[in-house]
C-alpha cells in the first residue's frame, strides 16, 4: 500500500459553447505555472458540488448553482494519490477573475496544448471532451431500406452528429454478407465525406474493423480478449449493462462505453430497464465518458446530463 498522501478532489469543467475554462496553477504551488481545470480538495462533510462550488467562488469569483457528474478516476503523482470528480457546469453568476493571481484562459479541448504545460491528469479528459455527445447506430436490416436509410443518415449528419456506429444485427444476408460489406464501406465513405467518425460493432467481421474509425465492443466479445484490440488512434467503445461489463472496459482501455438500457425498450422485453438511479451509480464507476442508450434521443440528451451521462446513443430510425 502505498504511503503517499491520499486527496479526494472536486474538479470544474466550466463549458461555454465549444470552449471550456482552464487555469494555470499559481506560484507556490505545486506544479506552478502548469494548466489544469480549476477546483480543489473536498472537505469533510462537503458534496462533491459543494467543493467545488466553493473552489471556483474562492478562485475564480463566480457562483454556481448546479453542477453535473461526468467522469471520475485516480490519478497518482510522484508525491500524491488524488481521486478526482470531474463535474461539468454551463451556468455561473459573476465575472471570473484569478483571485490567487492566476492566469485562466478559455479554449477549445483540441486546442489546449498551444497554452503551455498541461497538468498530466487534465490530458485525458481534455481528450474525452473532444467526443461528441450524441452517438448514433445504423438500423437499416434489409436491402430493400437502402432509400430510406440514406435518407436517414443524411439527416442525422446535418442537425450535427459527428459519431456513428455500424451495427447490423438483423441484416436479411447475414452480419458478415458481401452486401452488407459494400453497405458497411458505402457508410464510411459518406461519414469521412462530411468529416463524421464511424465505428463498427463487434459482431462484424474482425477483418472489417480495422477499415472504421474504432470499434464498439459488445459486452460479451470483451470477456473473451486480454487487452485492447486496436491501436490507440482509434477509438474503442464497450457496451456495458452491469459492474462487471465496466471492469472489463478498465482493462481494455475503453475510450468510452454505452450504459443500458436506461428505459424500456422493443429490443429488449424482457429485460428491466436500468433507470436513472441505476445508470447514475454505474456511471459513477466507469472512469470515462458514459454514453445512456435505451430510449434515447436527441431530446433526452440534457436529462441524461444530468444522472452523469456523457451523450446520448441513439437508433437511426428514432
Amino acid at each position: 500500500m502505498s504511503n503517499k498522501p491520499y486527496l479526494r478532489v472536486a474538479v470544474g469543467v466550466i463549458l461555454k459553447g465549444k470552449q471550456v475554462l482552464l487555469a494555470q496553477r499559481p506560484e507556490g504551488k505545486p506544479w506552478a505555472g502548469w494548466w489544469e481545470f480549476p477546483g480543489g480538495k473536498i472537505e469533510k462533510d462537503e458534496s462533491i458540488h459543494q467543493a467545488l462550488a466553493r473552489e471556483l467562488k474562492e478562485e475564480l469569483g463566480i457562483s454556481i448553482d448546479q453542477s453535473y457528474p461526468w467522469v471520475s478516476f485516480v490519478y497518482e503523482y510522484p508525491t500524491t494519490i488524488v481521486e478526482l470528480h470531474f463535474r461539468k457546469t454551463y451556468a455561473w453568476q459573476g465575472d471570473i477573475k484569478g483571485l490567487e493571481k492566476q492566469a485562466f484562459a478559455w479554449t477549445t479541448p483540441q486546442q489546449a496544448h498551444e497554452l503551455g504545460d498541461l497538468l498530466p491528469a487534465s490530458l485525458t479528459p481534455l481528450k474525452w471532451l473532444q467526443l461528441p455527445d450524441r452517438y448514433a447506430i445504423t438500423h437499416f436490416q434489409q436491402v430493400e431500406n437502402e432509400a430510406v436509410y440514406w435518407e436517414k443518415l443524411n439527416r442525422l449528419i446535418a442537425s450535427g452528429i459527428q459519431l456513428f456506429q455500424f451495427r447490423e444485427p438483423l441484416w436479411t444476408d447475414g452480419i458478415g454478407s458481401s452486401s452488407l460489406h459494400h453497405l458497411f464501406e458505402k457508410t464510411r465513405q459518406k461519414c469521412h465525406e462530411h468529416g463524421v467518425k464511424l465505428l463498427i460493432n463487434s459482431r462484424h467481421p474482425r477483418s472489417w474493423w480495422a477499415l472504421a474509425d474504432g470499434v464498439q465492443l459488445r459486452a460479451e466479445d470483451a470477456v473473451q480478449l486480454d487487452e485492447r484490440p486496436i491501436p490507440e488512434d482509434k477509438l474503442l467503445g464497450i457496451s456495458c449493462h452491469t459492474l462487471a461489463d465496466i471492469l472489463y472496459a478498465h482493462q481494455l482501455k475503453a475510450d468510452f462505453i454505452i450504459l443500458g438500457h436506461v428505459g424500456a425498450t422493443a429490443s429488449h422485453p424482457n429485460q428491466a430497464p436500468l433507470g436513472w438511479e441505476q445508470f447514475s451509480a454505474l456511471a459513477i464507476e466507469a472512469g470515462r465518458p458514459v454514453f445512456a442508450i435505451g430510449g434515447q434521443t436527441s431530446q433526452t440528451l440534457a436529462q441524461a446530463k444530468t444522472y452523469g451521462a456523457h451523450g446520448v446513443a441513439i437508433l437511426s430510425g428514432e
